[in-house]
């Protein structure tokens, strides 16, 4: 990852990050996630960039964005050029990359699994390359004893030895067990950590897998950032985006982190399949979430055992539901317009496949909703229920390629480029 910092970053750094080097600045307040995506939508709408925020034309841009929060506010953001250059200067020294949601080096997986709830800016140090290897991610709970311990080290040299990359979170117990038995195997490791990205860095066990390039930290929060429990829960879809498959090893019922990243992954996210560590000391937690649809550990004792693991897994996630078939009338003219003929195609469930049949409707919605359109009116032109097409709707929201505006609530084509 190159030390030089864009200019899309920089701005993205001066609406979003606290911008700690040395001291907390608290003299303007920070967009939220949820905010900096509103922005980004009116700089793709005017095919801008952030870094237009900050160059020669920015008084006419920063207009554009001023009414949704208030001038003042978006001034004080943009005029903490010189805590910038603190703060970069800090990174620097201390070998700490940055990169945003809007460069090109940013991790496709993060962009492509979470879209617009992928961290607008990513800290790290060590080889950014490894956060595109996928691998199987490791998470339970920070207190174990000696024999978990154990266990989950082996964990971490058995993926070593199948040349997985192993991806936890960097926090005390069956995290720091997994990373620990990845590199003594040889392995590459991930850490996606939810504070302290700065003291994890500097320490002096971790330097020589960082300079050797089997290890890489990752944080959406600041280098100096302190524990959090709210950092703590939302880096878990950060870690489990960046993994092919997960095991939890350990977890409590019904609380803690471990718990609530596994139950977002298996009832609404679904990036990768989910195992979890079964038999008689397992444990309630792990029981539970086996009943809500992990798939049991095999226990692997090799490399061939966990790459058939992982291979058995591959497609539980994508499976596909049971469908029912309804008649819709829709046929394309030469000149691309949709006229009205009668095709059989699938009802779509929730998880909705991707069906040959489903992505030539989505096609045709692609092209249709380059202008906003009503629930009502996409139910007019694919001569559906309005039922049917909210449900296409959703699962198009889902996959990222249309969004939805307010006032009044209507449907529109995300552009082609990147988020921002």
């Amino acid at each position: 990852m190159s030390a030089t910092l864009s200019t899309n970053s920089q701005a993205i750094l001066l609406l979003t990050a606290p911008l700690v080097a040395g001291r907390r600045d608290a003299s303007a307040k920070l967009l939220t996630l949820s905010e900096y995506n509103r922005v980004a939508r009116v700089l793709r709408e005017k095919q801008l960039q952030p870094a237009d925020l900050i160059g020669s034309d920015a008084e006419e841009i920063v207009k554009l964005i001023a009414p949704i929060f208030g001038r003042e506010r978006l001034d004080a953001l943009l005029a903490r050029g010189f805590l910038l250059s603190q703060a970069v200067e800090r990174w620097a020294a201390r070998a700490i990359w940055v990169v945003s949601r809007a460069d090109a080096t940013y991790p496709r997986r993060l962009k492509s699994r979470l879209k617009e709830d992928a961290p607008p800016i990513l800290y790290g140090c060590g080889d950014a390359s490894l956060l595109d290897t996928g691998g199987l991610a490791v998470v339970g709970s920070r207190h174990i004893d000696d024999e978990l311990m154990s266990y989950t080290e082996e964990i971490g040299r058995l993926a070593a030895s199948a040349n997985r990359t192993v991806v936890s979170g960097a926090a005390k117990g069956i995290d720091r067990a997994a990373m620990h038995g990845a590199l003594l195997g040889g392995g590459a490791v991930v850490g996606v950590m939810a504070d302290s990205l700065e003291r994890a860095a500097l320490a002096r066990d971790n330097r020589e897998p960082l300079m050797d390039g089997r290890l890489v930290f990752v944080s959406p929060y600041d280098p100096v950032a302190g524990f959090n429990v709210g950092h703590a829960m939302q880096r878990n879809k950060v870690i489990y985006a960046f993994a092919d498959a997960a095991l939890v090893v350990t977890s409590d019922f019904e609380k803690g982190g471990t718990w609530t990243g596994a139950i977002e992954q298996l009832d609404r996210l679904r990036f990768v399949p989910v195992f979890v560590r079964n038999g008689e000391n397992a444990g309630r937690g792990n029981a539970a979430l086996l009943q809500r649809g992990a798939r049991a550990w095999p226990n692997p004792e090799s490399s061939a055992d966990l790459e058939k693991a992982f291979a058995g897994a591959a497609g539980s996630v994508a499976a596909e539901p049971k469908q029912d078939t309804f008649r819709l009338s829709v046929r394309e003219d030469p000149d691309g317009t949709a006229k009205s003929s009668t095709t059989s195609l699938p009802k779509e469930a929730k998880g909705s496949p991707a069906d040959e049949l489903f992505e030539a409707v989505q096609n045709i919605l692609l092209r249709e909703l380059s202008k906003p359109l009503k629930e009502t009116e996409v139910a007019e032109l694919l001569v559906v229920s309005k039922a049917q097409a909210k449900a296409w709707l959703a699962e198009l929201l889902k996959r990222g390629v249309i969004e939805k505006l307010a006032k009044p609530v209507r449907f529109r084509v995300i552009s082609t480029a990147a988020l921002l």
